[in-house]
């Protein structure tokens, strides 16, 4: 019985094996059977070997005389190059090995581009297989891809380690496909991540984004490198609100302490540069370093936060964004808008009211300051540019011509969001001089990949056609600043975290995008949903950001990533601060155009002035959309301005300024110093350089030379580093 039963067991195990090795081999063969897809198997191929990259046969022009759309974009278009062009000679279905495609790209015959398919690989016999089926068109008829995900998604690494990736293709009808060895990696950090086809290696501690890219799709996968990981203990630090919460969560998980918290004299003098675009006076610095209460810094946020100047910081911040500029709207015209940004600003406005007034502003740019938004740009397409980037963070330029390389944004969507600004009309009016901006009610933009008229549609939207009569703006207005637009939030409250902290949480700020995540996303979402909550009031994100432990920090003892804000992150000086910085510490303030004597720089209304030294120093002329258009970089002619230039040397001189003054008073040289040390750092001398500093002076022996060597140590001090950077 028993022998009966495992006979009869295994002779059972056996059939049920047998059957499933039949089923999975008529599996295999009716996959193998199955025709190949020119638009999900031949274009993949063509793309990873990069056929139809900017530098090859992708460039606008083609290469060589043959030219397929970059990465694919056009498949209509590629089909009809590769089969119909040169009478179809580049391919051969009678004996599909010698195709011209091929054997250029197997590097058989001559090809400029060298090997780009090795023969008898997966991608030369599925290019293969469609040419001997004939080199069909499967067109609309193909599964449509729909989303590309990344297996793991994210991962922490030591270094030294590695993990394996995997990327799954999805459709909208039919079982998704591994794709792991047809996508294009890009790495945003080398340095700590070495990626491959299908792994990943940490080289270096650091944090690492890659991006799969596959069919006009692209998806992330996010890579923290270790040191190591012997034990670690997170040091006893509290944290004062959510924002020190999310960023001492990111330090724990990269196994780094934050810096100790910044002394007084210090954080006077940051959170004055920061939020009133100047330092503080000596006597400011002196009672602030004086008071003992334990709430003085928040006191003193909240202090700066309703100064007028608060709101000369933020008009200065959002016209550069804006694009204000004399050139294109006029002096006046530019001047207008900045004041009502100014006012905006003072009265507290919350900031989604201020920008739906700029996109449905009409009328004189004179009498409707706001109206002057709409001369940044002159084309449907570069409004659509300017509204993306400027009050999103996403742009869009690279989607005009073809698919976004980088990102999941297309041509379509590229047209149907220029399509809302298709009817914005504008004039001179009869003066010459003002422009008139209005809602024409007619007016379309035809999308350049199908030539169609496009119809308006919102980022990540469907299109919809918008009512006759019925400005586009507005319905754009409706769902650019409303609280469910994951974006507009995020971008404003990143805009003001970059502001304090050197950087922003995505960085650059006016590039978000599927390869260059926020380093805290849960920190930002946190921020929007705060600037959300208070009705869009920016003072709410200052105010939080200023009083966090992590804002308050003094320089790290090591050298962490910048991205991590485990400490201050020293950097230069606007040039608009470093002005106004040299004015305020000599006593002797810059006389603007257009401006009263002791305006700030911040007040200017236009993009170009005539001010060599914030030209040198980086002040941009507010020419596009992008912030890399202000310029911080060292040059030689900023060094050059600050030691030989007249800028420096004749406000120490002036005969009003605060070295004159101090001098014809007969004040003591102690005292002297200390006042010195206060405009110029806020702070008062050290004692090793308050004894060498005296010891200069006190060797002159004439008032002549007295004046020449305090000359000396107050220029030495205005081109120190403590004085032109912000700590």
């Amino acid at each position: 019985m028993t022998a009966t039963r495992t006979t009869a067991t295994t002779t059972t195990t056996t059939t049920t094996i047998w059957a499933a090795a039949c089923a999975l081999a008529f599996a295999a063969g009716a996959r193998a059977q199955q025709p190949v897809s020119f638009r999900n198997d031949v274009l993949p191929v063509l793309t990873h070997a990069g056929c139809n990259a900017g530098g090859c046969h992708g460039a606008a022009s083609g290469k060589n005389g043959f030219g397929l759309s970059l990465f694919a974009y056009d498949p209509a278009a590629d089909h009809r190059v590769l089969t119909r062009e040169l009478r179809g000679r580049r391919i051969d279905p009678a004996e599909p090995e010698q195709s011209l495609l091929l054997l250029k790209g197997a590097g058989l015959v001559p090809h400029q581009g060298g090997k780009r398919l090795a023969p008898d690989s997966d991608g030369w016999r599925r290019v293969r297989d469609w040419i001997a089926a004939g080199a069909p068109n499967d067109g609309d008829d193909a599964p449509r891809l729909v989303r590309v995900v990344t297996e793991p998604p994210q991962a922490q690494l030591v270094v030294g380690n590695a993990v394996s990736l995997r990327v799954v293709a999805h459709y909208d009808r039919g079982e998704p496909r591994d794709v792991t060895s047809l996508v294009i990696w890009s790495n945003s950090d080398d340095g700590a991540v070495a990626v491959g086809q299908d792994r990943a290696e940490a080289k270096a501690a650091g944090e690492a984004t890659l991006l799969a890219r596959y069919g006009g799709f692209a998806a992330p996968v996010r890579i923290a490198v270790l040191a190591d990981d012997r034990p670690w203990t997170f040091p006893g630090v509290a944290a004062a609100n959510f924002v020190d919460e999310r960023i001492h969560g990111k330090l724990r998980a990269m196994r780094t302490a934050p810096a100790a918290v910044c002394s007084d004299e210090v954080f006077v003098r940051r959170v004055h540069f920061d939020l009133a675009g100047a330092p503080p006076t000596p006597d400011e610095a002196r009672a602030f370093v004086a008071d003992a209460a334990p709430d003085k810094r928040a006191r003193l946020v909240d202090a700066l936060l309703q100064r007028p100047e608060f709101a000369d910081v933020q008009a200065m911040q959002w016209a550069e964004v804006l694009g204000v500029s004399a050139e294109r709207m006029e002096p006046k015209g530019a001047s207008e808008l900045t004041a009502w940004l100014r006012r905006a600003f003072a009265d507290g406005r919350p900031f989604d009211e201020v920008v739906r007034d700029l996109l449905v502003a009409e009328g004189s740019t004179y009498d409707v300051a706001p109206a002057g938004f709409w001369l940044a740009a002159d084309q449907p397409h570069l409004h659509g540019e300017h509204v993306a980037q400027n009050f999103l963070g996403i742009r869009l330029q690279c989607a005009q011509c073809h698919n976004h390389p980088f990102e999941n944004w297309t041509m379509d969507d590229y047209y149907g969001f220029a399509a809302f600004f298709a009817q914005v009309g504008r004039k001179r009016a009869e003066d010459g001089a003002e422009w008139v901006v209005w809602d024409r009610r007619a007016g379309d933009i035809r999308n350049k990949r199908t030539d169609a008229v496009a119809t308006p549609r919102v980022l990540g939207g469907a299109a919809s056609t918008p009512a006759a009569g019925v400005d586009r703006r507005r319905a754009l207005a409706d769902w650019l600043v409303a609280k469910e637009n994951r974006w507009f939030a995020a971008n404003v409250a990143n805009r003001a975290f970059a502001r304090l902290f050197g950087r922003g949480l995505v960085e650059p700020v006016d590039d978000v995008r599927i390869g260059n995540p926020p380093s805290h996303p849960e920190l930002l979402d946190d921020l929007a949903a705060l600037l959300v909550q208070q009705r869009f009031d920016v003072r709410a994100i200052y105010r939080a950001l200023c009083n966090s432990r992590s804002y308050q920090l003094a320089r790290h003892p090591g050298n962490p990533p910048e991205a991590l804000f485990a400490g201050n992150v020293v950097r230069r000086l606007s040039a608009e601060q470093l002005l106004d910085a040299i004015g305020a510490a000599t006593g002797a303030p810059t006389k603007y155009p257009g401006l009263p004597l002791g305006a700030p720089a911040a007040a200017i209304a236009g993009g170009r002035v005539n001010v060599r030294f914030l030209d040198v120093f980086g002040r941009p002329a507010r020419e596009s959309a992008c912030t890399c258009d202000r310029r911080d970089e060292p040059t030689l002619g900023q060094a050059l301005h600050l030691v030989n230039g007249d800028t420096v040397a004749a406000k120490i001189a002036a005969r009003d300024g605060r070295l004159q003054r101090l001098l014809q008073q007969k004040t003591p040289p102690e005292a002297i110093l200390d006042e010195l040390f206060l405009a110029a750092y806020s702070r008062l001398p050290r004692d090793a350089e308050r004894a060498h500093l005296l010891a200069e002076v006190a060797s002159a022996k004439d008032d002549k030379a007295l004046a020449a060597a305090w000359h000396d140590v107050f220029w030495a001090m205005l081109n120190s580093r403590e004085f032109l950077f912000q700590h």
